[in-house]
């Protein structure tokens, strides 16, 4: 079974001038979806309530213009798939994996990780290069006030 990552979907601007955001839900609010198909027949669809902070996240990205996708935490990606998450080469993805900072699982010769652990090797890096950048900062502000 070949894995396959969600695609990236945005609003258009005159989507995004025309949409009305969510408000925010409380306890015993309920989400429905009404759906009109080309035939002009007409359904309601009730979204549970569990996933409704889930539709209001996705409604408010999508309205600041941002590009979103859906994933599944248990679905597992290529090393191809993972570089375009992570947004590093497919090469130094492998090598993660080689040294073990990304766990993987062979299918027959393909690599397979799961997004969870892609997700948590993404926020380790995140994190790593915000440091960095905090660093990075704090050296220019002693070159500036010491002359280092």
């Amino acid at each position: 079974m070949a894995s396959q990552i969600v695609h990236f979907a945005r609003l258009s601007d005159h989507d995004r001038n025309t949409a009305v955001p969510l408000p925010k839900f409380a306890a015993g609010d309920m989400l429905e979806l009404h759906v009109r198909d080309a035939d002009g027949k007409k359904r309601m669809l009730p979204i549970p309530q569990s996933a409704a902070s889930a539709v209001e996240a996705l409604l408010a990205h999508m309205l600041r213009g941002e590009r979103v996708a859906v994933l599944a935490e248990d679905q597992e990606v290529s090393p191809s798939e993972a570089s375009a998450i992570l947004g590093i080469s497919r090469p130094l993805v492998v090598l993660r994996m080689d040294r073990g900072d990304l766990p993987f699982r062979y299918v027959g010769k393909h690599r397979r990780a799961l997004m969870k652990d892609v997700l948590a090797l993404k926020a380790k890096l995140d994190k790593r290069q915000t440091a960095m950048e905090a660093l990075a900062e704090d050296t220019d502000d002693l070159i500036e006030t010491y002359g280092l």
